[in-house]
């Protein structure tokens, strides 16, 4: 796969999903499909999305015992989604366990990435809040590191630290940047954020847009104008 705009879909309802997704028409956005919208309509919103022809992005960023994340990945295993993710705090035997699971009868899986810090964490509160003391960006860099050697596909980060994630674990181990928004949007409750243009030069893989997209007066222009910034 490559470089994209993922939709988030932070809907409250399948109805409401598949009004906004018919607005595209004759397109079909990669979509990332979270935990408002899964915990709502559970795993058939996954099964009628595939079944429509959409990419998915999975993202209910998994974090329990090792055993428990295992059981949990077979169980979306089948569901046949394109990347789905956990907390790198989890630690390295989570996110080995989280492959095993994940890893079907014949060999294949979904991608599997790994949070590094969410993109509403800045320096502050992750001192305050979570005891972390080294600087974010060296934060995000040993989870990062730990997720490869982990064996996983990548890791959810800032578009701020894109770039050294890619200088530190290579051009290959994938990054997918939420915290993107445009020049002229509101930045919400993002604290680490770049346009979709900074993204792509930065390097990220992939970039998750929501509010900008799903919010706008015209969904449609407004992911056509992502596109236009971070693939074309």
């Amino acid at each position: 796969m490559g470089k994209d705009v993922i939709v988030a879909c932070d809907f409250q309802s399948k109805k409401l999903t598949l009004d906004f997704l018919e607005l595209f028409t004759g397109r079909k956005p990669f979509v990332k499909i979270g935990m408002e919208l899964f915990y709502a309509e559970g795993p058939d919103i996954v099964r009628e999305l595939k079944a429509r022809g959409h990419k998915i992005f999975l993202d209910l960023k998994l974090h329990d015992i090792p055993n428990t994340v295992k059981k949990a990945m077979a169980v979306l295993s089948k569901l046949d989604v394109d990347i789905t993710n956990l907390h790198a705090a989890g630690t390295s035997a989570m996110m080995k366990a989280a492959i095993e699971g994940l890893t079907r009868e014949d060999g294949t899986r979904p991608l599997l990435i790994a949070v590094t810090q969410l993109t509403s964490t800045d320096q502050e509160s992750m001192e305050r809040d979570l005891l972390i003391k080294e600087p974010i960006g060296d934060v995000v860099i040993h989870y990062a590191k730990t997720a490869k050697n982990a064996g996983l596909d990548g890791v959810v980060c800032s578009p701020l630290e894109a770039g050294i994630v890619k200088k530190a674990c290579g051009m290959d181990f994938l990054t997918v940047t939420p915290g993107v928004r445009f020049a002229d949007g509101d930045t919400g409750d993002q604290k680490r954020v770049m346009t979709p243009a900074e993204a792509k030069r930065i390097g990220s893989d992939y970039i998750v847009v929501g509010r900008p997209i799903t919010a706008a007066s015209d969904p449609v222009a407004a992911y056509e104008r992502c596109v236009k910034e971070f693939v074309d």
